[in-house]
C-alpha cells in the first residue's frame, strides 16, 4: 500500500520533540487559525437526531439504544454539523485507551460535554479531523489538558502546534488516506468474519457436549421440558435453583479489588483491563465475590454474561448483579459453559422481563425465573470429562483465533503508523494520490469494523 512513497525533498524542524521534522513548505499555524469552538444549544428541540462517539467514530444513535444514562431533555445537548469535529476531553489524566475524537458525517445533537470544533477556511473539514485524530492514535493528546483529572477545553486546542500543507496537497493525503482505510477495513472486517465463523465452531462443540455429552451414540431419554427435548438417558434435569443459591454480601470499606464481567474473558480484575477509574464515585455497598462462586448479569444474561469466578482473590461487582453459592455437586466452569450455550441463552432472553425487547432495552432475568430454569445435567465425573474433552477439541480453534486477532491487531497499528506518517509529512503521497481509483459510489456505507454488531455484543460489559 505505501510501496513507492518517498520522504519529501526538503524538512525543516517542527520544534515539537513528539513530531520531529516537518516539510519545509509546510505553515505552522497556531490551533485557533484552523478550529473554531462551536457551541450551538439545541433550545427549542430544533434537532432530534441524537448522535454519539464510539470508536472513534460519530454515529447516529438508534431510538431503540436511547436509554440508560440519558437526559430529561435532550434540549441539554448541543446542535452538531455534518464537517465538525467532535472531542471528548474529560479525563486524560485516567484513560489512555479510548478515541476521543470523531468527524460528524450528520447534522444532528450530542452531550454539550464534548468540544464542538468548526474548520476554518485553512484547512478542510477532512484534513482538520485527520490532524487532531493522530494526536489522539498516537497518544499526543495526553501531552495536553490541565485540572485535577486533566481535562482538555478549547483553550488547549487554540495552542496546539498546526502544521498545514497547501490544500492541494490535504485533498491528496485525505484521498490517500480514505483509500488505505477501505483496503485495511474490508481486512479487518474479513478476518471479523473468520473469527465469527471458527467461534460459532467453537460453539457447536460446546453445544453438542454440554447437552448430549461426548458419546454421539448414548441413549436419550425424553426429557419432559418441551424446550428442551431429549437428554442423555443417565442424565438429569435439574432446576438451577437446586444447583446455585443466590447470596448477598457487601463490602463496608470498598477496599476489594473491584472486578469486571468481560464477553470474550469472564470475570477479571478491573485494574489489570481498564486504565480508567471505575465509574461508581465509592465501592461501599458493592456485592462481594470469593472463588469459585456464580455471577449473573441479569441485564445481559441472555447474551452469555455470566460467569464462575475463576479468581484466586476475593473481588466487587456491580450491586445489580447476582452473586450465586454453588449448593451441589457441580463443576462451576461446567455450569459456565452451558449457560453460555445457544439453548440456555435462548431461554435466558426468553424468560427476561421488563421494558424492551429482544438485546435491547431493560430486559432483566428475575432470580426466581432464573432458578425455575431446568438443565440438563450429566454425573459430576462427566461434567469434568465433557470439559476436558470441549478444551482438547477446541485447541486448534483457540490458536486460530488468536492468531487472526493478532493480525487485525497488527493490521490497525498499521492504520496508525500510515495516517500519522501521512498528516505529519514523513511521506509524500502526491503523485500516488492522484493515480488512485475514483472511490466507491457506496463507501460510506459501509459498517466500521472496528465496532461489534451490537452493544450488548461488546468486548467490554463491566461492572
Amino acid at each position: 500500500m505505501i510501496e513507492g512513497l518517498k520522504p519529501y525533498a526538503e524538512y525543516k524542524e517542527s520544534g515539537q520533540k513528539w513530531l520531529g521534522g516537518v516539510p519545509a513548505h509546510w505553515d505552522l499555524k497556531p490551533g485557533h487559525a484552523a478550529f473554531a469552538k462551536r457551541k450551538e444549544p439545541n433550545r427549542g428541540m430544533k434537532e432530534k437526531i441524537v448522535l454519539s462517539l464510539s470508536y472513534g467514530r460519530i454515529k447516529v444513535k438508534a431510538t431503540d439504544k436511547q436509554h440508560g444514562l440519558v437526559p430529561e431533555s435532550y434540549e441539554t445537548y448541543q446542535v452538531v454539523n455534518e464537517g465538525n469535529v467532535i472531542i471528548r476531553g474529560t479525563d486524560l489524566q485516567n484513560d489512555h485507551t479510548s478515541l476521543r475524537i470523531g468527524l460528524s458525517r450528520n447534522r444532528g445533537i450530542i452531550s454539550s460535554a464534548y468540544l464542538c470544533l468548526e474548520a476554518q477556511p485553512v484547512v478542510t473539514p477532512d484534513y482538520g479531523y485527520q490532524i487532531l485524530n493522530v494526536f489522539d492514535l498516537t497518544k499526543a493528546i495526553y501531552r495536553y489538558g490541565s485540572g485535577l483529572r486533566q481535562n482538555l477545553d478549547h483553550g488547549e486546542i487554540k495552542r496546539l502546534p498546526i502544521f498545514l500543507p497547501p490544500p492541494d496537497e490535504q485533498a491528496a493525503i485525505v484521498r490517500f488516506l480514505d483509500h488505505a482505510n477501505r483496503k485495511i477495513d474490508g481486512f479487518i472486517r474479513a478476518k471479523r468474519k473468520l473469527i465469527g465463523l471458527l467461534n460459532e465452531q467453537k460453539q457447536a462443540i460446546i453445544h453438542r457436549a454440554v447437552t448430549r455429552g461426548l458419546d454421539p451414540d448414548v441413549p436419550l431419554k425424553p426429557s419432559g421440558i418441551p424446550w428442551l427435548g431429549d437428554i442423555p438417558k443417565h442424565w438429569e434435569a435439574k432446576r438451577i435453583k437446586y444447583l446455585l443459591r443466590e447470596v448477598d454480601n457487601r463490602s463496608t470499606t470498598g477496599l476489594e479489588p473491584l472486578l469486571s464481567m468481560r464477553m470474550h474473558h469472564g470475570l477479571v480484575v478491573f485494574s489489570e483491563h481498564f486504565t480508567r477509574p471505575p465509574q461508581a464515585a465509592t465501592l461501599v455497598g458493592f456485592k462481594i465475590v470469593r472463588p469459585r462462586q456464580f455471577v449473573v448479569n441479569r441485564m445481559q444474561a441472555g447474551n452469555g454474561v455470566i460467569f464462575p469466578s475463576c479468581l484466586s482473590i476475593t473481588g466487587l461487582v456491580s450491586p445489580d448483579y447476582a452473586v450465586f453459592d454453588p449448593i451441589a455437586d457441580v463443576n462451576v466452569d461446567y455450569l459456565g459453559e452451558l449457560f453460555r450455550s445457544r439453548t440456555l441463552r435462548v431461554k435466558f432472553r426468553s424468560e427476561s422481563k421488563g421494558l424492551g425487547t429482544g438485546t435491547s432495552g431493560f430486559m432483566r432475568l428475575y432470580n426466581d425465573r432464573f432458578g425455575a430454569i431446568h438443565i440438563p445435567l450429566p454425573p459430576r465425573k462427566e461434567q469434568d470429562s465433557i470439559l476436558k474433552g470441549v478444551g482438547e477439541q477446541s485447541t486448534d480453534l483457540n490458536a486460530a483465533i488468536a492468531r487472526t486477532e493478532r493480525e487485525i491487531a497488527l493490521m490497525q497499528e498499521y492504520r496508525t503508523r500510515l495516517t500519522a506518517d501521512l498528516v505529519t509529512g514523513k511521506l509524500d503521497v502526491r503523485e500516488a494520490a492522484a493515480h488512485l481509483p475514483a472511490p466507491p459510489v457506496d463507501a460510506a456505507a459501509e459498517p466500521a469494523p472496528d465496532e461489534p454488531l451490537e452493544e450488548t455484543e461488546s468486548e467490554e460489559i463491566e461492572a
